[in-house]
């Protein structure tokens, strides 16, 4: 099903909208270290500011425990968004209260102002009714562009839909186009690329591909778990005991289905988990004793380049190795550049993948690179996002 957005509802000329974005932004002493959230939220403030709207911004910043914290202050963004914007963006005091809409009341069309963090009141994650209407006496309209946030059901994400129409932005129509497009209907062959530490946040993830998928490729921490399922030796290699049957039935259920399954085939292995361990190559399945497997090796990664050569869909997942560490980021640097080279539909969703595209230059050359960590992972799980929800046609 699709979602209403900004293009369904008729007339935003001197209404206020309440635009729910995802500023949760890394600061260092107070200032912004990567403002990719910012940008991206820029297509709908432009959109609405065109269409003559008054717009509230909205967002939630760190974690301040429910509680007013100005380390956790939006200030920094407010700054930000007055550069990108080229006009004076108004930073206020709180975002619920008879002054702060009062605020609101006084914007002229085209204003933008943005409210203080969200997450100053524990209601705000308890999705409190009560907060959820005083937040919503600052909008005439909601528009929910926050897909990073969209697996929350937040009062400022889902409690002030009951008070005011309702509208996505195009940030959250574009993840959900892409995201639900390779959910539904991918163009085949299709190739799901799963990496990360562990089987247990990941499973649900695999599970839910696994019959949309032609290929499955398995690498970081939790392949370990599945070539110790196949009885293969791993050495010190991180193992999760309890959901080896879990990843036996997995590659059980993917051979009935005649979905091939791609497990590293050789490895890089270290002797300690430090980024200055000296990497080793081991040309088997099999990781002596007293070693860890630390990324993929070459021949795993000439596999990988065929079945992704010849892909018309790609959606990858988690990294391929500790990629952080440099000396064993190569397995997941070769699959980001094979990835941006491929011609067909590319999505990279999840925060470790994301910032591994970033990382090597190429998120540009990647169809779609999600915004949202945990909530395109649970999108991917199948799961339905309560912020994406409510906003259902």
């Amino acid at each position: 099903m699709s979602i209403k957005t900004v293009k369904d509802f008729n007339n935003f000329a001197g209404k206020r909208a309440l635009v729910r974005c995802d500023f949760n932004v890394p600061l260092k002493e107070g200032n912004i270290s990567d403002d990719t959230r910012i940008k991206s939220a820029l297509p709908t403030i432009e959109y609405l500011k065109e269409r003559g709207a008054r717009i509230v911004l909205v967002s939630h910043l760190g974690r301040p425990e429910g509680k007013k914290n100005l380390k956790y202050s939006l200030k920094p963004v407010a700054n930000r968004l007055s550069e990108l914007l080229n006009q004076d963006v108004k930073m206020l005091s709180d975002c619920i209260g008879s002054e702060i809409v009062n605020n609101t009341l006084q914007m002229k069309d085209g204003d933008v102002v943005l409210l203080e963090n969200v997450r100053f009141y524990a209601e705000e994650e308890k999705n409190d009714k009560n907060f959820a209407k005083k937040l919503s006496e600052n909008g005439d309209v909601f528009v929910n562009d926050a897909f990073g946030a969209a697996h929350r059901a937040h009062a400022s994400t889902v409690g002030v839909s009951d008070y005011l129409p309702s509208v996505g932005g195009f940030l959250m129509e574009k993840e959900d186009k892409f995201l639900g497009g390779v959910l539904k209907n991918p163009e085949k062959p299709f190739v799901s690329i799963i990496g990360g530490s562990k089987v247990s946040s990941k499973i649900a993830v695999l599970e839910s591909l696994l019959s949309k998928s032609d290929v499955v490729v398995i690498g970081g921490g939790m392949a370990y778990t599945f070539l110790h399922s196949k009885g293969y030796s791993i050495g010190k290699s991180l193992l999760e005991g309890e959901y080896i049957d879990v990843a036996s039935s997995f590659l059980k259920k993917a051979k009935e289905l005649g979905v091939k399954v791609i497990l590293p085939l050789d490895h890089i292995v270290a002797s300690d988990f430090n980024k200055n361990s000296t990497p080793e190559y081991i040309n088997s399945f099999n990781i002596p004793e007293n070693k860890i497997g630390m990324d993929v090796g070459s021949n795993t990664l000439k596999e990988i380049e065929q079945v992704v050569k010849t892909a018309k869909t790609i959606i990858w997942n988690g990294p391929l190795g500790v990629f952080e560490f440099d000396l064993f980021s190569k397995g997941t640097a070769k699959v980001a550049e094979m990835v941006a080279s491929c011609s067909g539909l590319t999505v990279v969703g999840g925060g470790d993948s994301v910032a591994a595209v970033n990382k090597f230059n190429l998120s540009d050359k990647i169809t779609h690179v999600s915004t949202g960590g945990g909530a395109s992972l649970e999108y991917l799980e199948g799961r339905i996002l309560p912020g994406i929800k409510v906003l259902e046609k």
